[in-house]
């Protein structure tokens, strides 16, 4: 029978600066003046329109992805905050993490955010070489990376990530292990590590320069990771690490198959109905200005749908997958409906072939499963 999961926030500000030629999320160079108050207005409506699918739910965290959320002034974000708390409520403890790119001109002061009720910052630092920021098109240099993570530090944030890419055009081992320990030396809580992929409707896509081959990136990521383990850092899940207890709660929330409400142009929310018996997706409209204009409505929604029992399944293993802790049993039937036993036999497949361990409660990659962790997801495919 489903449950309540934990509840979630994600807030979608799709504005920036410059399009990355990687980036393949929602994101829209600004063109002229931001639209924060309209746009504001807009979230708000929308945070309305999906409270009837969640009465008496508390918000364990806030998201605010882009885009550049760092665009927005900490007085928007205070006025924002205020407005989701009166409508919403918010555990004591909740996380509130802001991402920020390193540039100077893109966000308020730190300070300024903190006091507006962020208390978490992700910031996307990418590489500390000035030669990969400029072959990825970053439009920050390693100075204002090193003056942001100063003025975080200033500020009192002692809860910040920073993102790393490896993989890079023309990186090599040691540039990419110089990354780490840069990062390494600035003292974060939580570094997100992942690899450059060409995602299809990029410009690196269409132009695809020049990127280390698989075997390459490969010694690049366990050697990284190893250099990141001996320096207190845990692995969690396929692209984060922490140090002790300072994971990312929405990360692991979406990770672990909770809810999570999605406002904002181009947002996706999952939302659990155990009444209804059905897990449903609603996915905002895209165009920032089309969504502002239809925002409270259910006119601003491109989709809106019920999650098959067959595609519950497939999500809860496709991410619950991702965490070193594996798989939790206990909260299959809770987050899908069904019973484990509609999923032991392939469950046993994955023991049988050396990718799992049954601890138990747990499902738990072995290191060969989480080497392969697409084979691992595949063999609960729909």
């Amino acid at each position: 029978m489903l449950e309540l999961p934990p509840l979630a926030l994600y807030v979608h500000l799709p504005w920036c600066v410059r399009k990355c030629p990687y980036c393949d999320f929602n994101s829209h160079p600004l063109k002229g003046s931001l639209p924060a108050e309209q746009y504001i207005d807009a979230l708000l409506k929308d945070l309305e329109l999906e409270l009837p699918l969640v009465w008496g739910r508390v918000v364990q965290c806030v998201f605010f992805g882009g885009g550049t959320p760092s665009l927005f002034k900490a007085a928007h974000f205070e006025r924002l905050l205020s407005g989701c708390r009166a409508r919403l409520p918010f555990s004591p403890r909740a996380e509130i993490t802001l991402e920020a790119n390193p540039g100077t001109v893109e966000h308020d002061s730190f300070s300024a955010y903190r006091a507006a009720g962020i208390n978490r910052v992700s910031l996307g630092v990418q590489s500390f070489s000035e030669r990969a920021l400029a072959a990825i098109g970053r439009i920050h240099g390693r100075n204002e990376v090193l003056r942001a993570i100063g003025s975080l530090r200033a500020a009192g944030f002692d809860n910040f990530n920073l993102d790393l890419m490896f993989g890079l055009p023309g990186q090599d081992l040691a540039e990419a292990l110089e990354d780490v320990r840069r990062a390494i030396d600035s003292a974060p809580a939580h570094i997100s590590h992942y690899q450059l992929t060409l995602e299809p409707n990029t410009a690196f896509c269409a132009d695809p320069p020049a990127l280390p081959d698989q075997e390459a990136a490969w010694e690049m990521q366990e050697a990284c990771g190893e250099l990141l383990a001996h320096a207190g850092f845990a692995q969690y899940e396929v692209s984060a690490w922490a140090r002790p207890g300072r994971e990312c709660v929405h990360n692991l929330n979406y990770w672990a198959c909770g809810d999570y409400l999605g406002i904002g142009a181009g947002a996706h929310g999952k939302i659990t109905l155990p009444m209804e018996g059905t897990v449903r997706r609603r996915i905002r409209t895209r165009h920032p200005t089309a969504w502002m204009n239809k925002a409270g409505d259910s006119a601003s929604l491109a989709d809106d749908y019920p999650v098959s029992p067959e595609d519950r399944v497939f999500e809860f293993f496709l991410n619950q997958l991702r965490l070193r802790r594996g798989v939790r049993k206990s909260e299959f039937e809770a987050r899908t409906g069904l019973a484990w036993t509609t999923v032991a036999d392939r469950a046993a497949e994955l023991v049988s072939r050396g990718l799992a361990l049954d601890e138990g409660g747990s499902l738990t990659p072995t290191e060969l499963g989480w080497r392969f962790g697409n084979e691992s997801q595949a063999v609960f495919l729909p």
